[in-house]
């Protein structure tokens, strides 16, 4: 079965920098796009960045020139790089991974993902 495990998160000061790890097993990561979310206490769990099959890229615009997200195949790992980091960003942060969608309809909808890590928590501080 499909399980995702997120590594990475930790406590880190404004302006810092962290790169979260997302390690996929029971699936071939080539096959299905993939997404980060996040979600802060009281708020509503929000799509970061995905990436499809492809390689191709989708931001939200609070974290576009900030964060990157990639992925090696081979490792079965996606990552988010993430710079240049704000107390805004601080949340807990979610992998995801679907196959059902072609590479055209690649997006941050939460509806578009039926696979889900449990997360790893970023703090930011000022």
């Amino acid at each position: 079965q499909v399980q995702l495990v997120e590594s990475g998160g930790g406590s880190v000061q404004a302006g810092g920098s962290l790169r979260l790890s997302c390690e996929g097993s029971g699936f071939t990561l080539s096959n299905y796009y993939m997404g980060w979310f996040r979600q802060a206490p009281g708020k509503e769990r929000e799509g970061v960045a995905a990436i499809a099959r492809d390689g191709s890229t989708n931001y939200a615009d609070s974290v576009k020139g900030r964060f990157t997200i990639s992925k090696d195949n081979a490792k079965n790992t996606l990552y988010l790089q993430m710079n240049s980091l704000k107390p805004e960003d601080a949340a807990m942060y979610y992998c995801a991974a679907d196959s059902r969608y072609s590479d055209r309809w690649l997006s941050r909808s939460r509806g578009m993902y039926n696979y889900w890590g449990q997360g790893t928590q970023v703090t930011v501080s000022s």
